[in-house]
């Protein structure tokens, strides 16, 4: 039976903060560089400083109803084998039939990471033999890929306070279309292998970068704002957790001045955490085998999250021959542009650039900018707001109900909701407090109805998702302010009478602050502090 592991490890909060993920084994030094060609200071062993080289291959899996050469339902968690297709096990006399859906998703994805669109692809036939490969080879595109030559600019921060934050550009060497394999699931227990062919001929695009990144933090920061423009896109849902998006590290390490050393690759990272570990741990790995009079291997290593390092898989010193060959069974991919279509082609039969960049929306990029215009928070908000899955749109609603500032609402959002989110691991579409709820909270407290500390009590009642209200647990718990001013005097006269009158003679002063902390007591977390001191200071005068 098929077994598939959920959890949250895809999504990782404020990706551009400072120290991502806990320390590794073997220290932080590979993580000090900040900036491209950055070095790592030497080692024991006292030779030059090392300057670590990071490159990453990305496959996201299009998103798609049906798979990209067959008719096949695409669906996680379906029961194995359930949505397999004769193409799929490639059982003798199927042909292939390209998904156009695939093909757009890929064009947009293109576009938006500035790539230059190839109007005449190829694809080919990659082999080797695996036992969830049916084929023994995969449908790739390795001669002439749909997208070549791309940037992602991402950003991250340069200190621990997230108030400096630095852009920084990775060059994207090419974008590819191509099949996915399906799952072998080892059971150890019976000594044997089943397999699952239900991913089998899923769409994917592979991402190249180039090896512009030189620690854990960057790679991070990069993956991070490519699953947003995926996201935004559509092309892609990117959810880690679910195989959707998959991360190979390519690592190497080098003196300044010297050729890239040997790399090694670090296979099928599911979680962009995880990524920031194995990049920092591999690049310290090669350090100090290097210094320790060792070589590199250029071999394959996957990542173990439990003991935080990686391990080895196997080696590529003996270079496996793929035998690439252009698949017989596809033509050419031709795309258009408004220029190049024919006159007496029908739009709807054909891919056309030109009016699939037109339908691009707003990149994470731009949103960003747009908050910190419209709104006035800042650029390190704007970065929270995107990076968590619909918090943007809650964020908008809230402002969009309530009269509070805008500046005053991020506050209440990323410090009070995100926290408990955070603390009971829920995303913010299971969050049990909604936007119109929020805002009526918020309302009770800018028309100072309410105190800053009865709204956080408030915000506690409502965590609990018993359906009341605002204004419903206010009354309840009896957290109004007093707006009568004759009720306040009445208060502060009967803390005045109960004192001491020695005290009040002898430590006015003392007393009057003594007399201020009471009435706030007596006000029961209502926030009257200056209307309090008021009246106790003309009370004394008199």
């Amino acid at each position: 039976m098929a077994v598939a592991v959920r959890g949250r490890g895809g999504v990782w909060r404020r990706v551009w903060q400072c120290g991502v993920g806990s320390p590794v084994p073997r220290g932080q030094r590979a993580a000090a560089g900040s900036a491209r060609g950055a070095v790592v200071p030497a080692g024991k062993s006292g030779l030059a400083p090392w300057v670590p080289v990071v490159g990453l291959e990305i496959h996201a899996q299009i998103s798609s109803n049906s798979k990209l050469f067959s008719g096949s339902q695409v669906q996680f968690a379906a029961p194995p084998n359930s949505v397999v297709s004769f193409f799929d096990a490639s059982l003798p006399g199927t042909l292939p039939v390209i998904n156009r859906r695939c093909v757009e998703a890929a064009v947009m994805t293109g576009l938006a990471l500035n790539c230059s669109i190839n109007k005449r692809s190829f694809f080919d036939r990659k082999h080797y033999f695996y036992a969830d490969l049916p084929a023994g080879y995969q449908i790739t595109q390795q001669r002439v890929p749909i997208a070549v030559n791309g940037t992602l600019s991402y950003s991250l921060c340069t200190d621990h306070k997230m108030s400096q934050m630095v852009t920084k550009t990775v060059r994207i060497k090419q974008i590819q279309l191509e099949q996915d394999s399906g799952k072998s699931l080892h059971d150890d227990t019976r000594s044997q292998t089943l397999v699952d062919l239900n991913r089998a001929g899923v769409g994917l695009m592979e991402v190249v970068m180039e090896p512009d990144m030189c620690c854990g933090e960057e790679a991070a920061a990069a993956v991070r704002e490519l699953q947003l423009i995926l996201q935004t896109l559509g092309s892609s849902h990117a959810v880690m957790a679910e195989g959707q998006l998959r991360v190979d590290a390519n690592v190497s390490v080098h003196h300044p001045g010297e050729p890239y050393g040997v790399r090694t690759e670090v296979k099928n990272i599911n979680s962009i955490r995880f990524l920031a570990k194995a990049v920092d741990y591999e690049i310290q790995r090669q350090i100090e085998e290097l210094e320790n009079g060792g070589t590199i291997l250029n071999e394959t290593r996957a990542f173990d999250s439990k003991l935080g390092c990686t391990v080895p898989m196997r080696d590529k010193e003996g270079k496996q021959d793929y035998r690439f060959m252009p698949e017989p069974n596809l033509p050419p991919l031709i795309l258009y542009d408004t220029k190049s279509l024919p006159a007496n082609m029908n739009h709807q039969q054909v891919v056309n650039i030109d009016r699939i960049h037109e339908r691009l929306p707003d990149l994470p990029s731009v949103k960003r900018a747009k908050l910190v215009e419209q709104y006035g928070i800042l650029p390190e908000h704007s970065f929270t707001l995107l990076n968590e899955d619909g918090l943007t749109e809650f964020f908008e609603s809230v402002v969009k109900h309530t009269q509070m500032k805008p500046k005053k609402v991020i506050g209440w959002i990323l410090n009070d909701l995100l926290s408990y989110l955070n603390q009971h691991s829920l995303t913010v579409k299971e969050s049990p407090v909604s936007s119109s709820i929020l805002a009526d909270l918020l309302n009770l407290l800018d028309n100072k109805e309410i105190s800053s500390t009865a709204a956080k009590q408030v915000l506690g009642e409502l965590w609990k998702g018993e359906g009341k209200t605002p204004l419903e647990i206010v009354k309840e718990k009896k957290l109004e302010l007093i707006q009568d001013q004759e009720a306040l005097e009445q208060i502060c006269q009967a803390v005045i009478d109960g004192q001491e009158n020695e005290e009040l003679s002898q430590h006015r002063r003392k007393c009057t602050n003594r007399m201020t902390k009471q009435s706030y007591f007596e006000f029961l977390n209502n926030d009257q502090h200056e209307s309090t001191w008021q009246i106790l200071k003309s009370m004394e005068e008199n």
